[in-house]
């Protein structure tokens, strides 16, 4: 799902307090309006929305009661700083990813398979730090990723003004433009689509920085000097 369309979705505190009750159990819709004090129209009305975009689903029982539950195991991230906003695209969460090849992290991801209800409480319990381990582990990293942002601006605000040119609002888009291209985003135009700007204001930030010494280009590619 798109993640701009389930920011808005999820933007309601009812859905997300119907969320938040479907994450405990399945309820029916006269449970949920009486548990959260919303009127059952209003709750249909959230639960279709909610059906719709994939995230809740609904079975009968035998009594021919309409159960709702948590459909997806989803995982969305959003980002917010002096250099960045954005939402990653939601994306499922799963078990079966490759973590052998991601270079900073170090779990044990060997599965042992088990029926011992004490170890899979134990497991429980293991992967819920682990969470919290890598949450904090993100803090970090984007508390690490601001302070970059931030020496980087510095410094091309003092070679920029070094020469008579450029203010602060330039410095700081040219770290950006300087972070594009040593991510291999090396056209004019791959810049302007990769950070949501028009083409014209990212040639002038490479004519400055170009201007600076700072990148060249050759064959309609640009590199960083």
């Amino acid at each position: 799902m798109d993640s701009a369309a389930l920011l808005d979705l999820l933007g309601n505190e009812n859905r997300r307090r119907i969320l938040r009750l479907l994450a405990q159990r399945p309820f029916y819709v006269t449970e949920i309006s009486d548990s959260l004090g919303v009127s059952p129209k209003a709750v249909i009305d959230h639960l279709r929305k909610l059906e719709e975009a994939g995230l809740v689903e609904s079975h009968v029982d035998d009594g021919r009661r309409k159960y709702f539950r948590i459909a997806r195991n989803l995982r969305l991230e959003v980002n917010v700083s002096p250099y960045e906003f954005g939402a990653k695209s939601a994306y499922p969460a799963s078990s079966s990813l490759d973590l052998t090849t991601c270079r900073y992290v170090t779990i044990d991801v060997s599965r042992t398979e088990t029926s011992d209800l004490a170890e899979l409480a134990a497991d429980l319990r293991r992967f819920e730090r682990l969470e919290d381990e890598l949450s904090l582990a993100q803090r970090w990293v984007q508390g690490r990723l601001a302070a970059l942002h931030d020496t980087l601006t510095d410094r091309l605000q003092d070679r920029l003004n070094s020469d008579g040119i450029g203010d602060h609002g330039d410095a700081r888009f040219c770290a950006e433009v300087l972070g594009a291209i040593e991510t291999g985003t090396d056209t004019a135009d791959a810049i302007a689509e990769r950070l949501g700007v028009p083409l014209a204001i990212v040639e002038d930030a490479l004519d400055l920085l170009a201007t600076n010494d700072l990148v060249r280009r050759e064959d309609g590619q640009w590199t960083v000097e």
